[in-house]
């Protein structure tokens, strides 16, 4: 239970109001803000296939309807949401899950919206819906490693603007600029504003290094970054705040992409996700100050499946024009500290022992405080086309693995590096190292081979798996990013076709 102190600095006004936190909503607890707050309307939001959030709109006629609609749920159309859903027996129920309540800061008639759950006829969890697959793969977790994964993503995107002509930034240098040579730092505080209030957690927000100008359009990269959470409340508020950026962005007037590459020769965006595992409140992924072995094992289960999880995290064509050799998007599959050649790395994580802050204030009392809890590993392969539950969850699936397969630690030692793997004097380690998948055509077939892992412990229903194959095979992309190598008109055509995608 929070203290009243950590209520009170809460940014999303129900948890405010209400005096508790969002994990302890209850349904009473929601009709009483509505009524309170003379709220009008209840938006129900859930993911569809396509990676996007769907909504479904409710008048508030009276408390029973209300009451009705918050403890039924509705009936929607599952055919019409993915295409594992046959129409003959379509019909799917949505429940919403209070904890994710928040007040749609986007709607003129007061809202009050909540992120639902799938269920079938039966009145059970839809088996391939993607928020059960998470919650199955995090149970899965649990019980074999009795440690709770939590994750949280790097949210990257271009904001594109009319270009004004004054204090241009230069090409390729926008990493951590100020105004007013970084034109979109207004709107990214204000993202980062309404998604605190929806309730994700944040870390902190900034300008990328990629910046550019087109066609009299400014391009402007951004990022916001989260804070390590329990893994299906990150997959919630990456969902929410996806849904934000682009909403104030269309209010605003800029377009927004999280397209994982939108021109040649500038930086693409991608969307690296940090990984713990917690125990007791405790962070497991040091010992004595060093890489703990289970998180080794971790990291060796997702250097395993680390072809297949592109399948879940790099989900359309334009993936595989960022997932290049020798650029800083990975291609090898290796890992390494402070590294970021590599597709796994271990952050800088705090473990000197060293109280900087009173170095740099020496008016302060040195103390000890604890900075293990902050340690991560990131995976740097998923872009902004990922379906974040299925891959929050592939990853879950991965982490778990390494501690159930033979020889975890072997595999960690073996896919260690601590050089640039792309500098030429270190072809020979290069040559040694597995790739990733350069299409969806590659990562579908990865997926295949690796498939049996992601079905264990009834995590991924195996018409999800085969929804998702298909899908990637729909592409036809096995050879598209040499055939189109040197047609920059052609390549455009494709940046236009899945602009935006997840």
């Amino acid at each position: 239970m929070m203290d009243n102190k950590h209520l009170t600095l809460n940014a999303n006004p129900i948890v405010v109001a209400l005096q508790k936190p969002s994990a302890e909503f209850t349904k009473a607890d929601i009709i009483q803000y509505i009524v309170d707050n003379e709220i009008r309307m209840v938006n129900f939001m859930y993911p569809g296939g396509d990676g996007k959030l769907k909504t479904l709109n409710f008048v508030i006629n009276d408390l029973d309807y209300l009451e009705t609609i918050l403890t039924c749920g509705e009936r929607v159309d599952g055919s019409s949401l993915f295409s594992f859903i046959q129409a003959g027996s379509s019909d799917l129920y949505v429940l919403p899950r209070f904890r994710t309540a928040f007040v749609d800061p986007f709607a003129e008639i007061p809202t009050v919206s909540m992120l639902c759950s799938y269920f079938d006829k039966d009145g059970n969890p839809l088996e391939s819906s993607p928020e059960h697959t998470l919650h199955k793969a995090a149970e899965a977790f649990r019980e074999v490693t009795g440690m709770e994964f939590q994750a949280m993503g790097e949210l990257e995107y271009y904001v594109i603007s009319d270009d004004e002509g004054v204090f241009p930034a230069q090409d390729q240098r926008g990493y951590h600029e100020s105004a007013p040579y970084a034109k979109a730092n207004e709107f990214r505080t204000q993202c980062m504003k309404y998604i605190a209030q929806a309730g994700g957690q944040i870390k902190y927000g900034h300008s990328e290094v990629g910046n550019f100008s087109l066609n009299d359009l400014n391009y402007e990269q951004n990022e916001i970054e989260f804070l390590p959470v329990p893994v299906e409340q990150a997959a919630d508020q990456l969902m929410l705040a996806k849904w934000i950026i682009r909403n104030l962005g269309y209010e605003m007037g800029y377009d927004v992409t999280f397209a994982p590459k939108i021109t040649t020769g500038k930086a693409g965006s991608g969307l690296h996700i940090h990984m713990r595992m917690v125990k007791d409140g405790k962070n497991q992924m040091l010992a004595g100050g060093v890489l703990s072995e289970s998180a080794r094992k971790m990291i060796a289960g997702m250097m395993d499946l680390a072809p297949s999880i592109t399948a879940f995290g790099n989900k359309n064509p334009m993936s595989y024009f960022r997932l290049v050799p020798h650029q800083e998007a990975p291609t090898n599959v290796c890992w390494g500290d402070r590294n970021r050649s590599v597709l796994v790395r271990v952050p800088l994580g705090w473990a000197a022992d060293v109280d900087m802050s009173h170095k740099a204030n020496p008016l302060e009392v040195e103390t000890k405080y604890d900075t293990s809890i902050k340690q991560t590993v990131e995976m740097r392969s998923p872009d902004g086309s990922a379906d974040l539950y299925q891959l929050l969850a592939g990853l879950c699936v991965a982490c778990r693995h390494g501690f159930e397969m033979d020889q975890a630690l072997e595999l960690a030692e073996k896919t260690y590096v601590n050089v640039n793997i792309h500098a030429a004097e270190h072809a020979d380690r290069l040559a040694t190292l597995a790739q990733l998948p350069d299409s969806c055509v590659a990562s579908a077939d990865c997926l295949e081979r690796q498939r049996k892992v992601f079905e264990e412990h009834n995590v991924f229903s195996p018409a999800m798996i085969d929804g998702i194959i298909a899908q990637l095979r729909a592409f036809d992309d096995k050879t598209l990013r040499r055939d189109v190598e040197g047609y920059p008109d052609e390549i455009q055509k494709l940046v236009t076709k899945y602009f935006h995608c997840g």
